[in-house]
């Protein structure tokens, strides 16, 4: 089993709902060929080695799932079956720890806790009758995942290669009020085209994110290089030299000469202090002008260039009048400071929308959560549209 390394299989690799369009884009651009793409994902074929390339080079994706099996099961028993003939002594080290994760629809179960116990046990029982030991499981990420997808009758079972989610990229040490999830921040900024050259300003900034995933991707800077651990790594078969040289190519890719004028600015000192400490961990803090200010008075370089508010929107934070004012200040900021710029707004508000007081050229649809979003896009002419 353990040439699954070498040998190309169908993989899964799953995100937030309504950031395939932008994952597909990030995994054609690394060379592979995509077979289909749906709303949480795209299915391609890969080895174990190939999907060491995805986990370090992706910025949207949450896991990169590698199928062992797929096989119809009815119920737990067969679920147990089909499992046990799997030859998991060839792949989980008998010292080894690893977990099992799901997402089950099958009218036999009642909680996805039993299923995970199910495959668990065919795992543990598999690798006990071959070596007469068995290895620990648990409920943590950090060591060897498996994956099972079990819909109605149908089964499949995967080496979830990533472990912990890549949606979140390994600096956000200080998250901050309500952030953005840094996969999410980086589709945002995919949507808006921004040129990684261009000026990029982003008032109210919070904890940072869009500025920073703003700074990495000027600089083509890979998630991969802020983790070392993967569950791939603690699979029978994993060759630490493959991994390495992924991060070496990364490294040579890094543009440190592209130094955009970013500009990240809150109202908030504590903010901008958190802020700043998540800019470091991310290596990108000498790229970013932090500034503390009510965001009217954020420095707008002159020229073209991209701003992109994403303020409250009175789910968690703020209240409804308070911010209907708000939004109607951005959409005056932007008239009157903007122009030549795209601007941009992300909010899960349409009533505050409203208030903006500008007609959006375009809308991207996003989830934040559970929340339906939209990004709105406004071209702030500088003069008259004709102009």
């Amino acid at each position: 089993m353990a040439e699954v390394f070498n040998k190309q299989g169908k993989v899964i690799v799953t995100c937030n709902r309504r950031l395939s369009p932008y994952l597909e884009q990030e995994i054609r651009e690394l060379g592979f060929d995509i077979k289909r793409a749906f709303n949480t994902g795209v299915e391609l074929q890969a080895s174990v080695n190939e999907c060491i390339k995805l986990n370090l080079n992706l910025r949207v994706a949450s896991q990169v799932l590698y199928e062992l099996k797929s096989f119809k099961a009815r119920n737990a028993d067969e679920l147990y079956k089909q499992l046990v003939s799997i030859a998991w002594e060839d792949l989980i080290p008998i010292d080894g720890y690893f977990s099992v994760t799901s997402n089950v629809h099958n009218e036999t179960i009642t909680t996805p806790l039993f299923a995970n116990v199910k495959v668990k046990d065919a795992i543990v029982d598999r690798i006990k009758d071959k070596k007469g030991v068995r290895p620990n499981s648990g409920p943590d990420l950090n060591r060897a995942v498996i994956h099972l997808h079990w819909i109605e009758e149908r089964a499949e079972i995967f080496l979830d290669t990533s472990g912990e989610t890549l949606a979140k990229h390994g600096y956000r040490k200080h998250p901050g009020k309500a952030p953005m999830l840094e996969a999410l921040a980086s589709a945002t900024i995919m949507a808006t085209q921004w040129d990684g050259r261009s000026p990029f300003v982003n008032p109210m900034c919070g904890s940072g994110t869009l500025a920073i995933e703003a700074a990495l991707m000027a600089q083509n800077r890979k998630p991969g290089l802020q983790r070392m651990n993967y569950s791939f790594m603690h699979f029978i078969g994993y060759n630490e030299e493959v991994f390495f040289e992924e991060r070496r190519i990364l490294k040579d890719i890094t543009d440190k000469t592209n130094l955009p004028h970013i500009i990240a600015s809150d109202i908030s000192s504590e903010a901008v202090e958190i802020a700043i400490l998540n800019a470091r961990t991310a290596g990108v803090e000498h790229l970013i002008e932090f500034e503390t200010c009510d965001f009217a008075e954020t420095t707008v370089p002159e020229g073209a260039g991209v701003i992109m508010f994403n303020p409250e929107y009175g789910e968690r934070l703020g209240t409804h009048i308070k911010l209907e004012l708000t939004y109607a200040r951005i959409g005056d900021f932007m008239k009157k400071k903007c122009q030549g710029y795209r601007g941009y707004i992300f909010t899960g508000n349409p009533d505050l929308a409203k208030k903006i007081g500008l007609k959006a050229s375009r809308r991207f649809e996003f989830f934040n959560g559970k929340l339906d979003c939209r990004l709105l896009q406004y071209e702030l002419y500088d003069g008259s549209k004709d102009k």
